[in-house]
């Protein structure tokens, strides 16, 4: 079988502090695997510059004109990590056989590349990298985590457990990714909507080196809503059963009202008053907020604007 042309699309946002230290490692572990034959030799890396506000691209050029091997893609603005895998990806579909996606960080383990190349030699069209253990979180980055995946499957959203954009899709599995043409993109759900055969790989998630991470509990928190609100009608629904339980505490509290009436007792008290009005009122904008939330995403793929604009390609 001959070695398959590979493409390696790492999204960069403020990478400067990491980004030399990532290159040499890839460059050494590039030129190890098609030494062994496991890929083509014009097999290529490529940096996906998502808008950065520090070095990042400047350095990415650098690397770029001392290297052939790598290609250098900048984005207009901060188009944000999903979008930027999607540039890298899409831009290049054409001219590699499979392609692997990985945080510039590196603290998704290289050495695993290796079992995925092998996996998709054997007949796998996605193989995803997934964390044998999170020893190397805190107590809550680990609950929260975990708890997220638990979440999302919970809601129908097909996740895989501990994985998250550390994978290897071959070219037609890439094709008909670009048939989901959504601007919500949420990667870790819509690649295992596409099927094919599909492997898994592994590997223990190794300390960040430098620079500070690019998802904070904010931002983690955010990505965890949109892939819910982008793939589950659930919380919707889960309105619906809310509001079948208010209107039967509703319907025991009239039943109160006109029981106390009938006896007599109908003095109306602040607390009796208050209670029901602040539960019910809160609960109603909420819910609104929900749906709103919904129309909102609708009224963004509606519009239909792009997911990312390309300014700029070296090493094309």
């Amino acid at each position: 079988m001959n070695p398959a042309r590979l493409l390696l699309v790492i999204p960069c946002y403020n990478e400067e502090a990491i980004l030399f230290r990532t290159y040499a490692k890839l460059n050494t572990y590039y030129n190890g695997i098609k030494e062994q034959g496991l890929i083509a030799e014009d097999s290529r890396i490529c940096f996906v510059n998502d808008g950065s506000r520090d070095k990042t691209w400047t350095i990415i050029e650098g690397l770029c004109s001392q290297d052939s091997q790598v290609i250098g893609v900048g984005l207009s603005r901060n188009f944000g990590h999903q979008s930027a895998i999607m540039a890298g990806l899409e831009k290049h579909v054409d001219d590699f056989d499979c392609f692997i996606t990985i945080d510039a960080d590196l603290q998704d383990d290289i050495n695993a590349i290796t079992a995925m190349i092998e996996k998709h030699r054997e007949g796998a069209m996605v193989v995803y990298g997934v964390r044998s253990d999170r020893r190397s979180d805190t107590w809550f980055k680990r609950f929260t985590a975990e708890g997220f995946y638990v979440l999302m499957q919970k809601m129908g959203v097909p996740v895989v457990f501990n994985h998250a954009d550390f994978r290897l899709m071959d070219q037609r599995v890439l094709k008909e990714l670009g048939n989901f043409r959504e601007i919500n993109m949420f990667l870790r759900g819509i690649v295992p909507l596409i099927g094919f055969k599909n492997e898994k790989v592994f590997y223990s998630r190794l300390e960040r080196e430098a620079g500070e991470t690019k998802y904070p509990l904010s931002k983690m928190l955010l990505f965890a809503w949109n892939g819910i609100t982008s793939f589950s009608t659930f919380p919707m629904r889960l309105v619906l059963y809310f509001g079948f339980a208010n209107f039967f505490i509703a319907m025991l509290i009239v039943t109160y009202i006109l029981f106390s009436f009938l006896i007599g007792h109908t003095v109306a008290g602040w607390t009796s008053t208050m209670l029901p009005l602040t539960f019910f009122s809160g609960f109603n904008m909420m819910a609104l907020g929900l749906i709103g939330e919904y129309i909102g995403k609708i009224y963004e793929e509606v519009k239909g604007r792009p997911r990312y604009i390309i300014e700029k390609i070296v090493n094309e």
